[in-house]
């Protein structure tokens, strides 16, 4: 197996105690150690994480750059500009990488046998408990897998989570790197530019990292209503005129409470956020009794209430035609 030069790049915001373990991960992989390097950039972190990387003594190449807090499309820029590796990996700073993440990393590249981006699994971590708004988005992520490993799905550029992921330098170079006006989506919107420009995706199941989520029920909730917008905005400012058909298609496809809950509630904030409350309270109710199926059901109606919420009204905005009118 061709053994090339990797930088594994990691932005990392105010999470010194996963950090800690995510670097102790990236020390032990089944990988030549001459040829990685690990390059930290630290996002305006306020809690010590300077100081830590600052007195760290590395049994590898590791690196580490501080900025001002900008997001981390500009931490994971300034990393691929520091970086020395022709194959960057990209690593979450909630991600653990197991020992052989960057040797089936490298694995998927000489297989494909021409430039590629890899996408590796998030999966969550045995005994690590989880809030269930994150544990059902984890489920949702493990549907993809199933999929992409079943052959129901091929990979793509709305697969691509730089949670764990790798592509050739030179490729994100010529794309011209993350744009930084996103601080959610953007890794799916180089994805977007990476595939326009000819790149192809593919999924590395054994490429694990163990993604010890933890994200506030409001940051979730805010993170689907964003998510929304930004699919808008990447149809109509950045060239993907294709993603609204899509997105149309899909919604047609989803199951008629949803879709019966987002037509009821378009245009009417003040019923949107009673629903959402009551959404949440038999979500709340459901995981209390052990009710899987209730519970499962009402997060999802959260998420895509707000998820088309944010497409819809990202839409108004330029008064366009929507399938959600």
């Amino acid at each position: 197996m061709r053994t090339p030069q990797i930088s594994v790049v990691m932005p990392t915001y105010n999470r010194l105690g996963r950090l800690q373990h995510v670097i102790s991960a990236l020390e032990r992989q089944q990988y030549p150690a001459e040829c990685y390097e690990v390059i930290v950039v630290s996002d305006g972190s306020s809690d010590g994480t300077d100081d830590y990387l600052k007195g760290y003594r590395s049994e590898r190449n590791l690196r580490w750059f501080t900025q001002a807090n900008r997001g981390p499309a500009a931490a994971r820029n300034l990393g691929i500009d520091k970086a020395k590796g022709e194959l960057i990996v990209f690593v979450d700073d909630d991600v653990v990488p197991q020992p052989q993440l960057l040797a089936e990393h490298v694995r998927a590249h000489n297989e494909a046998a021409r430039d590629v981006a890899v996408i590796g699994p998030l999966l969550s971590p045995d005994g690590f408990v989880m809030t269930p708004w994150v544990r059902w988005e984890q489920e949702m992520l493990m549907k993809q897998y199933r999929a992409l490993q079943g052959g129901i799905w091929q990979a793509s550029a709305r697969q691509f989570y730089t949670g764990n992921a790798s592509l050739p330098r030179a490729r994100i170079l010529a794309a011209g790197g993350f744009d930084e006006n996103f601080r959610r989506a953007e890794d799916v919107e180089l994805a977007y530019r990476l595939a326009d420009r000819g790149l192809d995706f593919v999924f590395a199941m054994d490429a694990v990292g163990m993604h010890f989520a933890e994200r506030s029920f409001t940051s979730w909730i805010n993170a689907a209503y964003t998510y929304g917008g930004n699919d808008v905005i990447f149809a109509r400012d950045r060239n993907q005129k294709w993603l609204l058909s899509a997105i149309e298609n899909e919604f047609h496809q989803r199951h008629v409470l949803i879709r019966s809950l987002v037509g009821m509630c378009k245009g009417r904030p003040q019923l949107t956020s009673l629903t959402t409350s009551a959404l949440k309270f038999a979500a709340d109710a459901a995981g209390m009794l052990r009710v899987e199926r209730l519970e499962e059901i009402a997060y999802s109606g959260l998420f895509n209430l707000q998820y088309y919420r944010g497409l819809r009204d990202e839409m108004s905005k330029t008064q366009s035609p929507s399938f959600l009118s």
